[in-house]
């Protein structure tokens, strides 16, 4: 694996590895989110173009996932995190639609590059009210009014963490997501590339440093009885381990990082690879969180999930998680998620929380 990067995440995939329970009593629930980077106007395309793979998938999508459910007959999530460079109206409408029909949701995403704070909070806080004075999506403190998302950062550099310095140019990008109502961010991981963390498989949360960049590579893992802080940003990371049941040149295994691609489609071994990273809330290790990742507006990407693809992972979850007496599948987005960790963090249903 030389070139790798290797060196950022093994020590911490070998301590992970190390100190998770494989023990557990009773029943498991596995919460599962797919966190769609979803770029239509990828490549350069027209905006024609762009709206018809935008309206291909909201007609496809639905057919292929009525045939499917988790635990509790619920539909599998679809989360589109949109990039605010990308806004279209009619795609964001689109989009909308599909999850006012209980199949998904969107969140924020962003492509940026020699950014400043303040140009950054420009962008978040616009990008956020469009999204829902003009398309309803999105949520509200109920306290505060202001607006909650979760977020992944584009080309993987969240907090200036590119190694060239590249795609971002925010040293504390951590504090300008949260002043600007992010509360949870999903990019990792993001192995094999330079920016990847040396905190891997975890649920934590991370504090930014003035002139500091990287600050989410390490944190404070999330546990029962303990919440954020005021300086802090919850982290979900999605599986990073090696598949030895995928070799290169038979003999070294292959990164598994969570990414459904043309490349790396779905195959039923990957659902019991990610279970077994054991990405979890410290003392409520019986809840196992899965998030993969995906560009799904990429056209070889678009075809390997919708003709076939998809029914693949939906029957393997299905199969492993939910046909199973030891556990229970639940399909959540990306929102769903971050409410759930913090229910247990909290001991309290998240509508009983404040933010």
């Amino acid at each position: 694996m030389t070139g790798r990067n290797v060196h950022l995440w093994l020590p911490g995939w070998l301590q992970h590895e190390l100190q998770r329970s494989r023990r557990h009593a009773g029943v498991r629930h596995l919460y599962f989110c797919l966190a769609d980077h979803y770029e239509p106007y990828w490549g350069g395309v027209g905006k024609e173009t762009a709206r018809t793979i935008v309206r291909d998938w909201a007609s496809r999508y639905p057919e292929i996932a009525a045939g499917h459910c988790d635990s509790e007959g619920s539909a599998p999530q679809h989360t589109y995190f949109y990039p605010e460079e990308e806004y279209d109206p009619r795609v964001l409408d689109l989009l909308g639609d599909l999850s006012r029909r209980g199949f998904g949701d969107v969140e924020v995403h962003l492509h940026h590059d020699n950014d400043t704070a303040a140009a950054l909070t420009e962008k978040l806080t616009s990008f956020t009210e469009v999204l829902h004075r003009q398309h309803g999506l999105l949520r509200r403190d109920p306290r505060t009014g202001q607006l909650r998302y979760a977020f992944i950062h584009g080309n993987w550099a969240l907090d200036n963490s590119h190694p060239e310095g590249r795609w971002c140019g925010v040293d504390n990008e951590l504090q300008v997501l949260l002043d600007t109502g992010c509360r949870v961010d999903m990019t990792m991981p993001s192995a094999p590339h330079g920016t990847q963390t040396r905190t891997v498989n975890s649920i934590y949360f991370a504090r930014g440093q003035n002139g500091v960049s990287k600050g989410h590579d390490t944190g404070r893992r999330a546990k029962v009885g303990e919440w954020r802080r005021a300086d802090e940003l919850l982290m979900i990371q999605g599986p990073l381990t090696l598949d030895w049941g995928r070799r290169k040149a038979g003999v070294l295994p292959r990164i598994e990082n969570g990414e459904l691609s043309a490349d790396n489609p779905p195959r039923a071994p990957r659902a019991r690879l990610w279970a077994d990273c054991g990405i979890s809330v410290e003392g409520a290790e019986e809840h196992v969180f899965v998030k993969v990742h995906t560009h799904g507006a990429q056209p070889r990407a678009m075809q390997t999930l919708l003709d076939g693809g998809l029914q693949v992972l939906w029957g393997a979850l299905e199969r492993e998680f939910r046909d199973n007496d030891d556990w229970q599948l639940h399909y959540v987005t990306a929102w769903q998620m971050y409410e759930t960790v913090r229910e247990l963090a909290l001991g309290q249903k998240p509508a009983e929380v404040a933010a």
